[in-house]
C-alpha cells in the first residue's frame, strides 16, 4: 500500500497540517486547560467542513477505508518521534466504541491510526484497558453542556498492576469540544500513577 493509492501527491502537499507538535501550548492543549492534567496534546491536521480531511475521515469512519488511519499514523509518527517529553509514551489507547456500536460498524475507526503510532514509537497498543460502558447515539448535534453531562460516566477501565505508572497516549479521530477525551482521561486516571497524553488525526478549525 502506498500513499498514492489513497492520497495523490498533489493532495498530500495541500493537506492542512497543524504543526501542533512544535508548540507545547497549542490549541489542542488549551482544550484541556483547567480540566485535566495532560503531558501532551496535539492533532495532525485541521478539519474543515467539505475539505479533504473531512472526506478522508468520512471514508475511514463510514466506508471501512481503514488504510487511511494507517497512512495518517505512519505520517504523523515521524513528527511525534521528535517530541522531547519528560516521560515517554508507554501505551497507545484508542477511544473505544461500545460493543454494540463496534458490532454495527465492524471496526473501530481509530484502531489503525493507533496501531501505526504504536508500531512507529515501538510501544504497546492496548484496546482492552479502557472501555465504553454506555451505548450512546452520536454526540455531534448535542450542545457542549449536554455532551459533557452525558459523557461524564460513559467510560471505565479494567487494569492490573502492570498498568500502574504508565504514560497512556489516547488517540481519536477528530478533536472538537474535547468532552469525550476528557472523560476517557478521567477514567484512565483511576489507574495509580497514570499519565495522560492525547493525539488526534484532526482538530475542528
Amino acid at each position: 500500500m502506498t500513499y498514492e493509492t489513497v492520497l495523490c501527491s498533489k493532495c498530500r502537499h495541500e493537506m492542512p497540517l497543524t504543526q501542533y507538535y512544535l508548540d507545547s501550548k497549542n490549541e489542542a492543549v488549551k482544550k484541556f486547560y483547567g480540566k485535566i492534567d495532560i503531558e501532551h496534546a496535539s492533532a495532525f491536521l485541521y478539519f474543515n467542513k467539505k475539505g479533504i480531511v473531512q472526506e478522508l475521515i468520512h471514508n475511514l469512519k463510514y466506508k471501512a477505508r481503514e488504510e487511511i488511519g494507517t497512512i495518517l499514523g505512519n505520517w504523523y509518527v515521524e513528527d511525534l518521534k521528535k517530541l522531547k517529553l519528560e516521560t515517554p509514551f508507554d501505551v497507545v489507547i484508542p477511544v473505544p466504541l461500545h460493543k454494540r456500536k463496534f458490532k454495527e460498524r465492524g471496526y473501530n475507526q481509530v484502531s489503525t491510526f493507533g496501531k501505526a503510532l504504536a508500531e512507529g514509537l515501538n510501544i504497546t497498543y492496548d484496546d482492552a484497558v479502557l472501555y465504553r460502558k454506555i451505548y450512546s447515539k452520536t454526540q455531534s448535534k448535542k450542545n457542549l453542556l449536554g455532551r459533557s453531562e452525558n459523557i461524564e460516566n460513559i467510560f471505565d477501565v479494567t487494569f492490573s498492576a502492570e498498568s500502574h505508572h504508565k504514560h497512556f497516549l489516547i488517540v481519536d479521530d477528530v478533536l472538537t469540544t474535547g468532552a469525550t477525551l476528557e472523560a476517557c482521561s478521567r477514567a484512565l486516571l483511576k489507574i495509580p500513577g497514570a499519565k495522560i497524553s492525547i493525539v488526534c488525526m484532526a482538530m475542528a478549525h
